[in-house]
């Protein structure tokens, strides 16, 4: 005697398929869409909240198998994994309007490759699939132009409703922006605050960054000037702290930890990333050399009760590609390559928990006395 099987009985089995990070159940979070039943082929679509998730496959299996042990193993169950990234964004906003999730890349100092780390998460988030920009913010200092081989870049403009819009060059699936693309390279900018901040209003305000999940802001070192108008800016989501395992550079790295979570600020830190764990070189590919400390990073993170995202060894490579303009993380099978990429999944991850969990972050309004 068969048993008659609808779309309720579906989504009731479903039911006992829980969300590994947010600890509530698929239908409930409404992650389950177009269910079709056809003799005992048995289909639906899983709708992740981004196309990073490094659980894809794990959610896959278990809702196959809640259908086989609450409904029967007779039927074949065809999943097919779909993503919307999430967003706490309001559609009411007006600057940026198209953008999800808004993500500060921030070092309390310089020379931990902060902008290596901006840019090679951006390109491993665009290859998971999701759609990404990344904004050079470091006026004083800009890397994407040599770090994407676009020295000699020139955005184009366009005429948007009445108003000259500048146009992102897209490279590697990126939508990519920075100062460098405007001025010489051998050029020093010598600009008060007021100037840079300038700048960067421009770069973000008058700029065509159309629709996007996540939107990478490479910010310079420090605490400074770039970061107050970003944050009396933009809602920012989240903050990534790049530093390296020894301990000058963690004591920097707290200022970073500190300047966003102030109760005036209140940006949510979505993780650490400690780069230069450790050295490998290419020939002994399974050795480590912890030159500048070890775990350091990973103790900051445990102590600021915080994500450790990644850890990204020294290789030659990085420099290498760096300097040639093709970021490491566009290669699947090496080392550093997977690093970058479990880098981007970590943070897609921690971004979906943060916009379930939090509120939307606040455009900042500092008040002088």
């Amino acid at each position: 005697m068969k048993t008659s099987v609808s779309k309720d009985t579906v989504l009731e089995a479903l039911r006992n398929v829980l969300d590994p990070d947010l600890k509530k159940d698929l239908v409930s979070l409404n992650m389950i869409d177009n269910v079709v039943i056809e003799g005992n082929q048995i289909g639906f679509d899983v709708v992740l909240t981004t196309p990073a998730c490094p659980l894809k496959n794990k959610i896959k299996q278990d809702c196959v198998d809640a259908v086989h042990r609450f409904i029967g193993s007779q039927y074949t169950v065809n999943v097919k994994m779909e993503s919307r990234v999430s967003t706490r964004r309001k559609e009411t906003e007006k600057l940026l309007k198209g953008v999800k999730n808004i993500i500060a890349v921030a070092s309390g100092k310089g020379g931990v490759g902060k902008s290596t780390i901006a840019a090679n998460l951006a390109v491993a988030l665009a290859k998971t699939g999701a759609s990404v920009g990344l904004l050079d913010a470091d006026i004083y200092g800009p890397s994407v132009p040599i770090m994407f081989d676009l020295m000699n870049a020139q955005p184009l403009g366009k005429d948007i409703d009445g108003k000259t819009r500048i146009l992102p060059i897209e490279k590697y699936g990126l939508k990519l922006l920075s100062i460098g693309f405007f001025v010489k390279p051998e050029q020093a900018l010598i600009w008060r605050g007021v100037m840079a901040t300038n700048a960067l209003n421009q770069l973000i305000n008058d700029t065509e960054w159309g629709d996007l999940d996540y939107f990478i802001i490479d910010l310079p070192p420090g605490t400074g000037d770039i970061h107050l108008t970003m944050v009396q800016t933009l809602p920012v989501t989240g903050a990534i702290i790049v530093s390296t395992p020894q301990e000058v550079a963690l004591a920097d790295a707290r200022k970073a930890f500190n300047m966003f979570t102030q109760k005036e600020i209140k940006v949510p830190i979505l993780g650490l990333v400690e780069n230069m764990s450790w050295f490998t070189p290419d020939e002994l590919p399974e050795n480590k050399y912890f030159i500048f400390g070890k775990e350091g990073g990973k103790k900051l993170a445990l102590e600021s009760n915080v994500e450790l995202l990644g850890q990204i060894p020294i290789v030659q490579s990085i420099r290498e590609s760096g300097d040639s303009g093709s970021p490491v993380a566009l290669e699947d099978k090496t080392i550093v390559g997977k690093a970058f990429l479990d880098l981007a999944q970590n943070l897609a991850r921690q971004v979906a928990i943060r916009n379930a969990t939090l509120d939307p972050t606040k455009i900042v309004e500092i008040k002088y006395s």
